[in-house]
This record gives C-alpha cells, structure tokens and sequence, in this order.
C-alpha cells in the first residue's frame, strides 16, 4: 500500500515538499532533536563521553519504519513515545565500545520538548526555500511594475468598471502583498522547547544539580545547535510560537491567492488580458481539447482557499491548552501546521512560474478600458467642470447637472455613449469656459492616473531586497518549481 503521495492535493504534490514536510522530514527532525541533546548534554559533561556520536549515528532515518511508528504512536498518543524506544534499540546495538550512550538519550526531556522543537525545526528547514520561491516571484513582479508603468488598463471596483489604471500598479500591488508576506515570514522566531514533564524544567534542574550549567544554559545550546531561537523559559501552554508561524504561513497563501484570482478573472476569453505561461501538457481538459486552462493560478488559488482553516485551527488549539499540558488541543496543532507549509510550499513554486512567464495583452487591456468610454473619466470632469457650472432654473447644483449628463449618456446605445458624452458636455459648459483641447484631455484615461506611478515606486523602494533580480541573490535557496530547477514534478 502506497503512503500519502499529493493524489488529491496536487497544489503540494511535489517531491521537493515531500521531502522537506514529508513524513521522513518529520521523523528526521524529531532525531536530530535527540542527537542535538546528545551532544549538548555531552559537551556539558552531563553524558558519557563518546555517546553523542553514537546517537547521531543511531538517529538517521533510514534506520527507522515510519509507518510502523505511526500506529504504534496510538499506545502514547504522539510519535516520539515509539520512536524513542527503537532509538534507544539503535543506540544499544551501535554501542559496541560500551560507552552507555544510551544514557544520553532524551535524558530530562518530555515528548512534547521534543515534537515542539523538531515541528519548529522542520518549519526552519522548509523557508529557506519557501522564501527563494518569494523572492524570485517578487522580482518578476516588481519588472512588470517597472516595465508596465504606463500600460493603461481599466480599475475594477464591486465587479464593475470604476477608473483608469495601469497594470504597473496592478504588478507592484501584487509585489506589495507578497513582499509583506515574505517579511513576516522571514521576521519570525522558532523557539526551542525544552520544559520537562509539566514545564518545571524538574528534571532539568536535578540534572544538572552540581554542574556548572543550568537548565536554561542547556536550552540556549540546544537552541544554537539547532539554529532556532532561544527562549526565556518553557512555551508548553503558550502557543504564540505556532500561531504566528501558521499566520505568517496564512499571510504567504492570501497574497498569492490575490495574485491567482486576479489571474484567473483576466485570463477569461471575454477578458483576455493576460495569460498564463504554457507548457507541454498543462491546462488540458479531458474532454474539450480546444481549453487551456489557467491550472497555476487554479492550484494556488485552491491554496489560498485551505490555509484560513488551517490557521484557526491552530488558534482553537491555542485557545484550549488546558492545564499545563493540553489533552488533545496539541495533537491537533500537528497535522494543520504541516499541511500549511506543505500549501505555502507548493502554492509559492506554482506563482513563482506564473510570475516569471505571464503573458500580458496591452491591446486588449486598452479595448476593455475603452468599453466604458469617457463615461470612466466622469469623476474627473466632474471635479474640474462642476466649478464652472452655476446652479441651472431647476436648482440643480454644477455636480447634479454632470451627473443628470451621465445618466443621460447611459441610456444612450453603448457605441454611441462617448459621442453623446461629448455633446452634452459641450452643450453644458460653453467652449470659452472649457475649451476643446481641455475637454480632451480631460477625456483622456492617461491623464486621470493620479499618483499609480509614484505609488508603484514608493512600493518598490519599501522593499529593495525583494525587488532585486534573481542574479543578484544567487543564494536565495532552491525554487520549488521543479520546472525551475531541472528536476520533475512527481
């Protein structure tokens, strides 16, 4: 029987996800927690010397049955209780020089020290390559604001036509939440956890009795040894350290989710604006040969659909740590905290190609601004006309009168509507007081773009190392578009 392979999450169905969130990266960082501890322990004098080489060499995961630790994980309720025992087998079968290394093993720590470290663990394993992906999407999206800084296409507010705009905004907009995202995830804390039994550090303490260190000196190493962040004391109950990564996670999904909604609205044939980058075999439809389905921003969206959930899921647990151990309200944090890594994982390595080969159609964009004709500059004239005009025999105010002329165009036939805009205006304000040449500017949508220029600069400029190139951050990890790096999709 095959394990969890992605069937039915294809958003994450990748075998760099796998591997970085799969149930053997689980397993490897819960080991490499212990032989951390090992050494730590060790290098304190706290455990016989020579052991800690003996439990890293006992603590790969190859040695050790996933599946077989997973249902023998119901006996204690969590997968370090099994785990330990064929650990401490391993540990014993390796000790050939009688060296007692077994003693080093999770001496003083509780299971839940040790599946919050490595969950936090396998979290800093897996955004180093979460942000590459972020970051090269950044950049191709802060190159469209730049090179589209003036490619005017049409505003969209509740579903309908509102201003001119331009899709250097619309770039640098999606640039924004995705950068922002990325600084969030890149500005977090994954704590060590090393409480005890009921978070006393009581074993710790009667360890370390007559050493020179002290529980927290242990922790602090354990930490460094790590690469994860000291803590002032335990976190058993408090949880802020998983819903802020989970939230921070959530923040990833929504920015690309904005980004694949966009995409897909624009992407219609009615609408025809951009497209997605093709490839041999995607977008196809079982059943109708002629479709290209935009499936990028389909997948990403689907994961921005998943992580909200998610990421309550971990505050209800949050909300019910009872006592000082929770029964239950942990066990439930587990599954939801990989599976947003998986999601922001995989749902980053589709945008990254979707950004970096999206097909923009300036045509089409300038035909969808003009449907709405000189109509879409009418807040525009209003504010500059409406001045000019004194309140008509009716009583009707400058803004009344331009208002009763757009209502007035819109029962107009649709290709008739700019003309008759331009007549009625003219007929309103005489040419000596708004002269033709004004009228036309006035009329035309690249005049009436406010500050999208300057807004996309300041944009750009409040996140400069998100919006280099990819060659000038060369070590900014592996993408997780397999597409990207060589290797297949699995």
């Amino acid at each position: 029987m095959h394990g969890d392979v992605g069937l039915l999450s294809p958003v994450s169905a990748s075998p760099l996800v796998a591997a970085l969130t799969g149930d053997g990266a689980v397993l490897g960082a819960i080991l490499a927690v212990e032989a951390a501890w090992a050494a730590v322990l060790e290098n304190a004098g706290l455990a016989p010397a020579g052991s800690a080489a003996v439990v890293a060499a006992a603590a790969q995961v190859d040695r050790y049955d996933a599946a077989g630790i997973a249902v023998r994980a119901q006996g204690g309720a969590n997968p370090v209780i099994p785990l330990l025992a064929d650990l401490r087998a391993q540990v014993k079968a390796l000790d050939t020089d009688d060296v007692g290394a077994v003693k080093a093993v999770h001496t003083s720590l509780t299971s839940q020290d040790v599946l919050d470290t490595a969950l936090m663990l396998l979290a800093r394993n897996a955004l180093p390559a979460l942000l590459g992906d972020l970051k090269r999407t950044t950049a191709a999206l802060a190159a469209l604001a730049e090179q589209h800084s003036g490619t005017l296409c049409v505003g969209r507010s509740l579903t309908q036509h509102s201003l001119p705009f331009t899709f250097g905004l619309k770039a640098a907009q999606w640039f924004h939440g995705v950068a922002a995202a990325a600084r969030r995830l890149e500005a977090l804390e994954l704590p060590v956890q090393t409480g005890g039994a009921a978070g006393t550090l009581a074993a710790g303490t009667a360890l370390t009795d007559g050493s020179a260190v002290t529980p927290f000196d242990l922790a602090d190493r354990l930490a460094a040894a790590l690469g994860l962040a000291a803590t002032p004391g335990p976190w058993h109950t408090n949880r802020l350290a998983v819903t802020a990564l989970g939230d921070a996670l959530a923040a990833v999904t929504d920015a690309l989710g904005k980004i694949a909604g966009d995409v897909l609205f624009l992407s219609r044939p009615e609408v025809a604006e951009l497209a997605e980058p093709r490839a041999a075999g995607r977008g196809v439809s079982s059943a109708m040969p002629q479709k290209q389905n935009p499936v990028l921003s389909v997948l990403v969206r689907s994961a921005a659909l998943q992580a909200p959930a998610l990421a309550a899921q971990l505050h209800l647990a949050a909300a019910n740590f009872n006592d000082e151990r929770p029964d239950g309200a942990w066990h439930t944090e587990w599954p939801a905290l990989r599976q947003l890594l998986r999601l922001a994982l995989g749902a980053a390595g589709q945008l990254t190609e979707l950004a970096e080969g999206l097909q923009l159609f300036p045509a089409a964009m300038r035909r969808n601004l003009d449907l709405s004709g000189p109509l879409l500059l009418s807040e525009g004239v209003s504010a500059a006309v409406a001045p000019l005009l004194a309140a008509d025999s009716a009583g009707l105010t400058g803004k009344q009168q331009l208002q009763a002329i757009v209502e007035q165009t819109l029962q107009a036939p649709a290709a008739g509507q700019a003309a008759t805009y331009r007549r009625l205006l003219r007929a309103a304000v005489p040419a000596e007081q708004l002269p033709d040449t004004r009228l036309e500017e006035l009329l035309d949508p690249a005049g009436y773009l406010g500050q999208a220029a300057e807004i996309s600069r300041r944009i750009l400029a409040a996140y400069p190392d998100y919006a280099r190139g990819p060659a000038a951050r060369a070590d900014a990890g592996p993408s997780l578009n397999p597409d990207l790096n060589g290797a297949s999709r699995g």
